[in-house]
């Protein structure tokens, strides 16, 4: 199918782009395309103005912040997976992205996009909690920071402004001794999707017992959540021994999912399943 008509704009700023998402009740931003265009082609979304954000320099770029890594929005999944600060500081996103569809997507869909689409099958998003993501949002009013947990608000919902963008996001580094990570996912076999996908960081003390534990779950439910279940089970306690109870906690108060493919018992058994092998993983790495 062919999408409805609209109107096309380039900025070259971000004031530029700011201004144009202002001045129409119905414009959207552009940015890699790969879950907007297939919505145009379908009717499912008919923006009356789209605003690539391709040439916006300050939507850009890559860099270190004390014990964090800061992500443009629009910086590409291969950008991300190939920059040595991003592979030493938070490894976690290199894990995620190399899992995410194949060369043409990981070479066109951006961190920002991903992140402000928050579809929930969507990879990034368990990877931003389970890093303590913080959101740098710029709008006509100013700009804000909004932490990962608050961001994601329901399906295809965040907490953004309709005249707001994504300028960045500071991902937490966990380049610490005895700390591990780890992504493990279930591949919807047509889209490539997470059915269910869950980020991992665990820390570990020199006796094997859990310092901190956060996991991350995407694709269960109608947005990506914080398993605190399973991480107040594991937190203080020796890890090998508590990591299969405190998996079992993994699908705790979600609405969960349920299609064609994957009912919601199967997600829910999904969610523990890759919980526990997430977290040995992750472990594993941490006992170096």
């Amino acid at each position: 199918m062919f999408p409805a008509s609209f109107d096309y704009k380039a900025p070259a700023s971000l004031s530029e782009a700011l201004t144009l998402l202002g001045q129409s009740d119905d414009a959207k931003a552009l940015a890699g395309g790969q879950s907007l265009l297939p919505l145009m082609k379908l009717r499912l979304a008919s923006p009356a103005t789209l605003i690539d954000l391709r040439n916006v320099p300050e939507l850009k770029g890559i860099r270190g912040d004390g014990g964090g890594v800061i992500l443009g929005a629009m910086t590409t999944y291969f950008q991300a997976v190939d920059s040595p600060l991003v592979q030493q500081k938070t490894p976690l996103i290199v894990q995620a992205l190399r899992q995410v569809g194949d060369p043409q997507v990981r070479a066109r869909g951006t961190i920002g996009g991903s992140l402000a689409h928050a579809d929930p099958a969507g990879d990034l998003p368990a990877v931003a909690l389970a890093l303590n993501g913080r959101m740098h949002v710029i709008g006509p009013k100013g700009e804000r920071d909004i932490g990962v947990r608050d961001f994601f608000v329901d399906m295809l919902t965040t907490a953004l402004e309709p005249d707001e963008l994504l300028a960045w996001v500071r991902f937490e580094a966990t380049d610490t001794p005895h700390t591990g990570t780890a992504y493990a996912k279930h591949r919807h076999p047509a889209s490539g999707y997470a059915v269910v996908g869950v980020a991992a960081v665990v820390m570990l003390d020199d006796a094997g017992n859990c310092v901190e534990a956060r996991v991350g779950v995407t694709g269960a439910g109608g947005h990506a959540i914080r398993a605190t279940g399973v991480e107040q089970a594991l937190n203080g306690q020796p890890f090998a021994a508590n990591v299969e109870a405190a998996s079992a906690h993994a699908a705790d108060g979600l609405d969960l999912l349920s299609d064609a493919y994957a009912s919601a018992d199967y997600r829910g058994h999904l969610a523990r399943v890759l919980t526990r092998r997430a977290l040995n993983e992750a472990a594993q790495k941490a006992r170096g």
